[in-house]
């Protein structure tokens, strides 16, 4: 029996989430498995990968064939490597001991990149949320300082307004105290002027006589 390890599709639509099987050649890919290995969730940033080692190991020492994809998923979490230092040991090439201290290495290097690429993500993250806190600090800033001009402005405006209303009024006012002396002046004038035209009447009514 032809054996394949490879990916099967599960999870939402748009959110994948695979498990990493191994299963017969012949059978459809999200058809039945032989035995479940991993699991592979790309959602996540670094991809989120569990597998089981020893048992992949097993399944391609007994003649499994990786898809394209499931090898590389292997390769990243150590499986092909270890297959091949397990076949150097087969070979004497050197000891199981030897074989797991260079794996041991491996795992190791392999764990420090891992590190490094999450705190270079983490700070990166915080980077971003920085810039976009700063980026919002100086719109709150721009807008205050636009609140506070508006502000003057409207205080500008409203004493040029209490300003006209004052001059409009005192206009009224002088036009009033004019009117009023005008009318006293026009008042007395004519008073004054009433006895002088009497008494030219009266001598003019004695001359006739």
């Amino acid at each position: 029996m032809s054996v394949k390890i490879r990916l099967q599709r599960h999870g939402k639509k748009g959110k994948p989430f695979y498990w990493i099987v191994a299963a017969d050649a012949r059978s459809k890919r999200d058809g039945k498995f032989l035995e479940k290995l991993g699991t592979y969730n790309p959602n996540t940033n670094p991809a989120t990968i569990e597998l089981d080692i020893e048992g992949s190991v097993k399944w391609l020492q007994n003649g499994a064939q990786p898809t394209d994809t499931a090898k590389g998923l292997l390769s990243y979490k150590g499986v092909m490597l270890k297959h091949h230092l397990s076949g150097g040991v087969r070979k004497g090439a050197f000891s199981e001991e030897e074989a797991e201290k260079k794996f041991q290495a491996w795992l190791d290097e392999k764990a420090g990149l891992v590190t490094a690429k999450v705190d270079g993500l983490a700070k990166a993250e915080a980077d971003v949320k920085a810039k976009a806190l700063d980026a919002e600090k100086e719109v709150n800033e721009a807008r205050k300082a636009a609140v506070v001009e508006a502000e003057e402005a409207l205080k500008v405006l409203q004493a040029q307004a209490v300003a006209e209303v004052a001059a409009a009024n005192a206009v009224e006012e002088v036009e009033e105290v004019v009117a009023e002396v005008t009318e006293e002046t026009t008042t007395e004038v004519a008073a004054e002027t009433a006895p002088e035209v009497a008494a030219d009447e009266s001598t003019e009514e004695k001359t006739a006589e």
